[in-house]
């Protein structure tokens, strides 16, 4: 499941009909959520409210991921066996970022300019220079 803790602490359930949710991120603007279901191959976009509740799930496209990413446009990077695939805001298959191993794990944009696209595949680290900039620091994960 897919759960969401308030500022007091308490955890809700807000997604419970995926087999394997896995990769997850969220719009710079906050509203939109994005789950990956690397079981049942797909990827869902969901509205958040200003409540923190869900709305419908909508299928964003066919395609499973460990990890994933947003840049400032609103592509999706998706990581998996095909390396990094990058998906539109629309759901079209933009390309393919191959990377030469079995899987890619994670992926996030760093750097001092925002747009280096870090990648973490099974044995190595990738870092690649982009056009673009992903969305901004990520919110704190805990202790360094």
């Amino acid at each position: 499941g897919v759960y969401r803790i308030d500022p007091d602490g308490s955890t809700h359930l807000v997604i419970s009909d995926l087999v394997q949710p896995n990769g997850i991120v969220g719009s710079s603007s906050e509203n939109i959520l994005y789950v990956s279901d690397i079981s049942q191959n797909k990827t869902i976009r969901y509205h958040i409210a200003e409540n923190g509740t869900l709305g419908r799930a909508k299928i964003v496209c066919e395609i499973g991921s460990d990890g994933m990413t947003l840049d400032e446009r609103g592509n999706l990077y998706l990581t998996g066996k095909a390396g990094v695939t990058v998906v539109g805001a629309d759901g079209e298959i933009l390309g393919v970022i191959s990377i030469p191993e079995a899987w890619t794990a994670n992926v996030c944009f760093g750097g001092e300019n925002g747009k280096t696209l870090y990648i973490t595949a099974s044995k190595s680290v990738y870092a690649l220079q982009m056009l673009v900039a992903g969305l901004g620091e990520p919110p704190p994960c805990g202790e360094p």
